[in-house]
């Protein structure tokens, strides 16, 4: 991988990925794993600030799976087509378990942000192992108490309270208290 200012041909090449990455219904993680890089690694491949080499840019798509030559020819959806409202009911739901993240809008490609309605039920947690990912997040608790670490701080945080950080910075969200709790966040680039 080449890191370079982000030029057209590298942001071309995070939108077809993106656009690929979200129709397999895959989040940023998810194909991660699967490929085994991190996920900081598709999100810059993704925001056009990482170009990767032809190898690398095929270990990726194989884990969606698409071809090198199908990537290429596919041309997404121009931004301006995007939708700008969104029902309640069109929230798509990114999260399983005991994790909601139910994601404003279908597609994030052409979008430098994601908004999450996030629920966590009771004893949900995003994992013992705290992650960071190449963006800034924040958000305010609607409803319930969770647990937020971010680094070496930890904080209870429950209705109205709010946080805002750099994900890069290893976090972590655990639920606590007697109820759901609720959290609507926004993170930019996105990275799920």
């Amino acid at each position: 991988m080449h890191n370079t200012p982000g030029d057209a041909f590298d942001l071309d090449i995070g939108r077809r990925l993106r656009a690929f990455r979200e129709a397999a219904g895959l989040s940023q993680r998810m194909l991660a794993k699967k490929v085994e890089v991190t996920n900081s690694t598709i999100s810059l491949i993704e925001s056009g600030k990482v170009n990767p080499s032809v190898g690398a840019l095929k270990r990726i798509l194989d884990g969606i799976p698409v071809g090198l030559s199908e990537f290429f020819a596919f041309e997404p959806e121009p931004e301006a087509a995007q939708a700008v409202f969104f029902a309640a009911e069109e929230l798509v739901e990114i999260g399983k378990g005991k994790l909601s993240f139910k994601q404003v809008g279908a597609s994030l490609h052409g979008r430098a942000m994601m908004i999450l309605q996030e629920t966590y039920d009771i004893g949900a947690d995003t994992g013992r192992k705290m992650y960071g990912h190449e963006a800034e997040e924040g958000g305010i608790v609607i409803s319930g108490r969770v647990e937020v670490t971010v680094g070496d701080q930890r904080k209870i945080l429950g209705p109205g309270d709010a946080y805002y950080f750099d994900s890069r910075k290893p976090h972590r969200f655990r639920q606590v208290g007697p109820e759901k709790c609720v959290v609507v966040s926004a993170c930019t680039p996105p990275t799920f």
